[in-house]
This record gives structure tokens, sequence and C-alpha cells, in this order.
């Protein structure tokens, strides 16, 4: 069945505004040429697209072209403005952006673990509302969260977890409250780092792999022919409770003390950096963090931190091999502080051992976004949410898409 005319204008005008996005300013014969639309199609929708509001003249092709054809249409970027936030047990990281993504505005404040639940709140609300106001926005149309924890599929909440902080779940509620006339969401940290790597960075040639997150805790984001897989009660990746060899027990339902997180979480890794005495420089990065980047940079004797990196590699293996044995996704991202920081060196050191340990090849890859994927995953997701509103797209927003 042929498309109605409402409907068929609603998806030329969603391509147009894609291409624009993805390409930046273009004359409408470029729109012409990239959409395979009529020159009258394409002068309706830029008619119809600076009308409302969503793009406007942004300047000329070149000195050589002159008149309407020489017109180069840009998204406005000032339509709406959007925050993401990366909440961590330790404190909350916010940037505020425009509606094309670009950064305005960023802060971050740390948060202690006995400062309560109500001054906490308190603390990254104020942060979010000073950063707003720095970056000159009036108000916020989307806010993206990305925080540790699970994610209720029903709800869209994060769900009480054992060992977070219980300010993480009333956020969303506070900035809600602030903020009312303000889209607020919250994913799991690991996902949106996937999705960042898959969009801008070490995945971006891959519809089906797997990120492993290596920083204070553990976790793992399934993506799968493009689609981000949660698990019946959203908690598919949570890799920390894997009961895996090498640890001196077992996970519990309430406690990953003796699975994969004993074995690859900041605090084991920086205790396996002290027996081979590496000591990360202080106040830099996290410990764990500091060491790897010590012994991957050549800080101390040699031998130490080959070993160090070798028996690291060693550990963060098992956890790959059970979910290459799994899932066979064919690439694994190591993320996080830790991923980053070990970069090539540690990834090609887990290849090594995995290849040792599955018949299944998998491609060990470092992450190209480190701790900042979580924060941009979060701004992909808010931009994509104002955006579909905005851009008036006619088919719902699917939260399961990477």
């Amino acid at each position: 069945m042929a498309a109605s005319p409402s409907t068929a204008r609603a998806i030329n005008d969603r391509l147009a505004l894609r291409l624009l996005q993805r390409e930046g300013p273009l004359t409408a014969g470029r729109l012409k040429q990239l959409t395979g639309l009529s020159r009258p199609t394409v002068a309706d929708l830029v008619e119809r697209l600076t009308a409302a509001g969503l793009i406007a003249v942004v300047g000329e092709a070149g000195e050589q072209r002159r008149g309407p054809n020489a017109k180069l249409y840009g998204i406005v970027a000032g339509r709406a403005h959007l925050a993401a936030l990366d909440v961590r047990t330790e404190g909350v990281a916010v940037v505020v952006s425009d509606l094309v993504g670009e950064v305005l505005a960023e802060a971050s404040v740390p948060i202690t673990g006995d400062a309560g639940t109500g001054p906490a709140v308190e603390q990254a609300v104020a942060l979010v509302e000073r950063t707003v106001k720095e970056a000159g926005a009036d108000r916020l149309h989307t806010v993206g969260i990305g925080a540790p924890g699970l994610i209720d599929p029903a709800s869209g909440e994060l769900r009480d977890s054992t060992g977070l902080p219980e300010w993480h779940r009333r956020l969303v509620a506070a900035l809600q409250e602030r903020l009312p006339r303000t889209r607020v969401s919250v994913e799991n940290e690991t996902n949106l780092a996937a999705l960042a790597e898959q969009r801008d960075g070490a995945a971006r040639d891959r519809d089906t792999f797997v990120l492993l997150w290596l920083g204070h805790g553990t976790g793992a984001a399934v993506v799968l022919d493009g689609t981000l897989r949660r698990g019946a009660s959203g908690g598919t990746g949570e890799i920390g409770f894997l009961p895996v060899p090498g640890t001196n027990g077992l996970p519990s339902a309430t406690d990953c003390a003796g699975g994969f997180h004993s074995l690859a979480g900041a605090a084991a890794v920086a205790e396996l950096a002290g027996e081979y005495g590496l000591v990360a420089e202080p106040g830099i990065e996290p410990v764990a963090a500091g060491a790897v980047r010590a012994a991957v940079l050549g800080t101390g004797p040699a031998s130490a931190r080959a070993g160090f990196l070798d028996a690291l590699a060693g550990r963060i293996a098992v956890g790959v091999a059970s979910v290459v044995a799994l899932l066979d996704p064919g690439c694994v991202v190591l993320g996080g502080e830790v991923g980053q920081a070990g970069g090539e060196a540690l990834a090609s050191r887990v290849q090594d051992r995995l290849a040792a340990l599955s018949p299944l090849s998998a491609e060990v890859r470092p992450s190209a976004l480190g701790g900042g994927a979580v924060l941009r995953g979060a701004l992909l997701t808010a931009r994509d949410r104002a955006q579909d509103e905005l851009f008036g797209t006619p088919v719902p927003w699917r939260s399961d898409a990477v």
C-alpha cells in the first residue's frame, strides 16, 4: 500500500534532517542528489522545515555559485538543548549540548558516601542547573542518564540494588520534579558505553559485539544484530556475578564477591598490581587504571610490568572466554577506565589467552572512548530521543535499538 501524502512528507522530512545531521549543512541540490527526490519535492520540504524552525540558511556553497541553489541549509542547533549525566558511586558528571550534539558546557562534582541521600540528590540536581545556565540554555528538552545497576524493563527505572547509593534511584524523580517540561530517562552505564562505542568508537564496523566494562566494577553489554539485548529482567551482562575459577568462593544473590568481579574489579586489579610492586601516581586517576597505565607506559621494572599485564590478561580472558562460548560475538571491546588504560597492549594479551581457552575466535579490541563512553552514550541517546520528537518521525523510538 502506498504511503499517504502526509506520511510520505514525514518520511522525506525525516530523511533530509538525518542527512543534515550526518553530513552537516547541504544545498537543496545536494539534498536532491542524496535523497533521490525530485527538485519540487526537495523545494517543498526545505520550505516546510524552514517554516517549522528546524532548518535555516547558514551560508553559501561557494563563491562560484550564486542564487537560491547556492544556499546552505543546516539544522537549527539551538532549537533544543540536551543534557547527559554519568552517575557513579563517587560522584556525577554532566554535559549540556545543542540539538546537533555540540557540547556547550560540562562539569562534575564528587559526592561522598556519607553525604546522605537528600543532600546527594540536591548536589547532583544543582550541578545540572548550574551547567544549563553556563550553557546559556533556557530549558532542557531531554536528559539522558547513565548509572550502574539494573533497569526495570517494564518501568524503565533503576531497580533497588545492593551496594549502590540510594540517591541514584532518587535522582531521576528529583530531576523530573525540578524540570517538569523535560524528558528524563535512565539507562545502565555499560549499555550506554556500548552504544557510544558502536556509533563513535571501537565497534563502528560491528553489528554484533560484546563490550566488557572494566572499571570500579565489571559489567558487559551485549549487542546482537545491531540490537541491545537486556534480558527478561534487564540483567543481561551482569558478568560480575559469573562464577569463575581463581576466586576464593562463589557469588551469591546479593554479593558478587567470588564471581568475575573478584578477578577483574578495580580492587582486585589494584591488589594484583601491588603484588608486582606497581604503584599508580596518586590523585591522577583511579588506582587500578593508573597501575595499568603505568605498566603500559613503562613505569617500573620491565619484568614486573610484563608479569602484571600477563596476569591481568589471564584473569580477563576467563570472563571473555565464557562470553564467547555462549554468544560467539566475534568481537569483544575492553571498555571502562581499565580497558582504556590497557589499550592495545592489554587487548592483544587477552586475545592471545582467549585463543588458548576457546575454539571460537573473537577479536579483542581496546575501547576508543574509555571512561567517557557512558557520558557520550547518554548524550547520543538524549539527542536521538529529542530529534525523534522534533523531527516528527513516523515510527516510534525503539528503546532496544543501538
